[in-house]
């Protein structure tokens, strides 16, 4: 496909619709949506309260926690740990919830294209 020809999208497949219907598709997007929208909304509430606390509690931010460490830097490197935690809370949340329906639409799709 060259630059200028248009992208081409595969057929819609007539099963998407019962797919997208069934109880368990609806399921695992209820499940996907309780765990990541709350988790979104903390995460960005925790990242503006660090950057309006950078930008207007100069004296909190730079009270020294150790040598020339100080609360700025920690609460800065405490957004990278949340990531991670957050991730490794995913991961745990999709293996345990997500996963085993997951696999059961795709086993029901794939028996169904054999």
């Amino acid at each position: 496909m060259s630059a200028t020809e248009p992208p081409t999208h595969p057929p819609e497949s007539p099963a998407w619709a019962e797919i997208h219907a069934s109880e368990d598709f609806q399921r695992l997007r209820s499940r996907l949506r309780r765990f990541v929208f709350p988790m979104t909304a903390l995460f960005l509430v925790w990242y503006l309260l660090y950057v309006v606390l950078a930008d207007y509690a100069h004296d909190f931010m730079s009270v020294k926690v150790i040598g020339n460490i100080n609360v700025g830097l920690v609460l800065g490197l405490l957004q990278f740990v949340s990531t991670f935690a957050i991730t490794g809370l995913y991961v745990r949340y999709a293996n345990r919830k997500l996963d085993p329906i997951a696999d059961r639409i795709r086993q029901d799709v794939e028996g169904e294209a054999s």
